[in-house]
């Protein structure tokens, strides 16, 4: 009798554990999600300043570039914008970096008189028209008797007085001389000399009368007296 052959039972393949792909899927969400982007800036340019203005003090601001601190209170080191950065608190100055205007013939200018003399008065040249607050080196003019106006001039006393800021126009750069022959030039503000009030126009005359004393003075009276307006 033959023997039957036994069967092996077939061998069977381990079972290869399945990837957790869960964690792969999860970093991928995260590599998708776009990255919070950092709070900006905020910095606003203010006002025009020169050297050596006050800008802020220590408990406002802390100091940045172009500036120094004195006694807690910081100043502008150059002329510029001042800029203020809302976020760090800090105050600095952007430089000017334009170059300085240069004063031609013909240019119509403002400035205020120091000195006044029999034939001439002198002053300080503080702005330029059609310039802005761009800073330059305020150089000293002076106003001939015979540039006055067209009228006779006996008196440069009657004309003009110290501290007067007036309108001009340039006719010399050599001597730096000045002309307020013209309706449009002369004086744009003057202050009484006795109380240092403001003056104003009094009305129907060329004269200007003080509102606090009464005191009346003539001037050389410029069109824009008053309104600032070069």
């Amino acid at each position: 009798m033959e023997e039957k052959e036994e069967k092996k039972p077939a061998s069977r393949k381990p079972k290869t554990p399945k990837k957790d792909n869960s964690k792969e899927t999860d970093k991928k969400k995260a590599a998708k999600k776009p990255k919070k982007e950092a709070e900006p800036e905020v910095t606003e340019e203010t006002v025009f300043v020169l050297p050596g203005d006050l800008i802020g003090t220590n408990e406002e601001f802390a100091p940045g570039s172009e500036t120094f601190v004195r006694g807690g209170d910081i100043f502008s080191l150059v002329a510029g914008t001042v800029s203020v950065n809302k976020k760090r608190r800090t105050i600095s100055v952007i430089p000017k970096i334009s170059t300085p205007p240069v004063i031609k013939v013909g240019d119509i200018v403002v400035g205020a008189i120091f000195n006044v003399r029999d034939s001439m008065v002198l002053l300080r040249i503080e702005a330029i028209k059609g310039e802005g607050e761009r800073a330059f080196q305020a150089p000293v003019a002076a106003i001939h008797v015979s540039n006055v106006k067209e009228a006779y001039v006996r008196d440069m006393s009657n004309e003009f007085g110290i501290s007067d800021i007036i309108k001009g126009k340039v006719i010399n750069l050599e001597n730096m001389r000045l002309t307020t022959s013209g309706a449009e030039l002369g004086v744009m503000k003057a202050l009484c000399p006795n109380c240092h009030t403001s003056m104003v126009k009094d009305q129907g005359k060329d004269k200007l009368k003080c509102p606090s004393c009464g005191n009346i003075q003539n001037r050389k009276i410029a069109a824009g007296f008053g309104t600032g307006i070069i």
